[in-house]
């Protein structure tokens, strides 16, 4: 590039710098740990079943573990351009490649064997009984109560007895 036209893209670049250009309103406000503008932390599931979980953001990071089982619910506590970090029920964390989750809801029951109940209530029919780290999928919540599909097993699960939605939201 001839010397002439280095002199004009330096000022410009000095003047942006100094503060003496306007910078776009969206170049000033991404915040690069929030990138998609969706809630942080949130929960989602593992797309595969193997997902490499990395020390940092970026491929350059070690692999810490992999994740085998796929449609597993995890929590991403943070994002940062394609990569996102995760916690799982179990507090495990690291970061994984965007393209390695689904905003598919899952849940993981926790504590000890739970009743699946066929409507919200504790005095409702038992549908079935499940162990603790069973996964399944979430339908809706109401109340403390959640609608499951565990296996094949549809119910009602209180909100506590799972891992995979927080203690007030709203999920329909």
């Amino acid at each position: 590039m001839p010397s002439g036209r280095l002199l004009p893209l330096a000022a410009l670049l000095l003047a942006i710098l100094a503060g003496g250009l306007p910078v776009p309103a969206q170049a000033r406000e991404k915040n690069p740990t929030q990138v998609t503008g969706l809630p942080v932390p949130r929960f989602v599931t593992l797309r595969s079943g193997e997902v490499n979980v990395r020390a940092g953001p970026g491929v350059r990071y070690p692999v810490e573990w992999v994740f085998t089982r796929k449609e597993m619910p995890v929590e991403i506590t943070a994002e940062f351009d394609t990569w996102r970090r995760i916690r799982d029920w179990e507090g495990s964390e690291g970061w994984v490649h965007q393209s390695m989750l689904s905003g598919k809801r899952g849940v993981v029951v926790r504590g000890e064997q739970r009743a699946i109940r066929k409507e919200p209530s504790t005095d409702a029919a038992t549908v079935a009984r499940a162990q603790p780290g069973v996964m399944g999928w979430l339908s809706k919540c109401k109340g403390e109560w959640c609608q499951v599909d565990l296996k094949g097993y549809k119910g009602w699960l209180k909100r506590g007895d799972v891992w995979g939605v927080y203690p007030d939201e709203k999920f329909e």
